[in-house]
């Protein structure tokens, strides 16, 4: 079960796709959509990125910053990345800690769920229910965007 709304958002560090070191407190300040994906390079996660990427220019300048989530390594990432062209981060939770901790495990993999943290680090939603094709509107809704 996902973690609950208003709950204060698992503090993390991992490598990103270029393997520089994030955290959440990096990003103190802004609004984070934290998203856990199964899989790299698979057609829903594909279809979930690619829906980031694409409405990206709806989020800039906004203080949102999109992160995604999944078990694979860095390499990985950085094909999947160059392979679709993704304009944001992608962490790599290859010890499944973020994935624990959010309560995504799905058995070796994230499940599909977003969490959206805001300014001050606190849960305001969660979608466990994510559509791939409409996530990143989706979002953009939730957000007032």
């Amino acid at each position: 079960m996902a973690l609950a709304v208003g709950t204060n958002a698992p503090a993390f560090t991992v490598k990103d796709t270029n393997g520089n070191t994030v955290s959440l407190s990096d990003y103190a300040g802004k609004t984070v959509v934290l998203y856990f994906y199964p899989k790299d390079d698979t057609p829903g996660c594909t279809k979930q990125a690619c829906g980031f990427r694409d409405a990206s220019t709806e989020y800039q300048g906004k203080d949102v910053v999109i992160l995604g989530v999944s078990a694979d390594d860095e390499g990985s990432h950085q094909k999947f990345t160059e392979k679709y062209n993704l304009n944001f981060p992608l962490l790599a939770d290859t010890e499944k800690t973020l994935i624990k901790a959010y309560d995504v495990d799905g058995g070796g993999y994230a499940k599909r769920v977003t969490y959206v943290i805001d300014s001050s680090g606190k849960i305001t939603h969660v979608d466990s229910s994510v559509n791939t094709s409409t996530h990143a509107s989706d979002v953009l809704a939730t957000l007032g965007l």
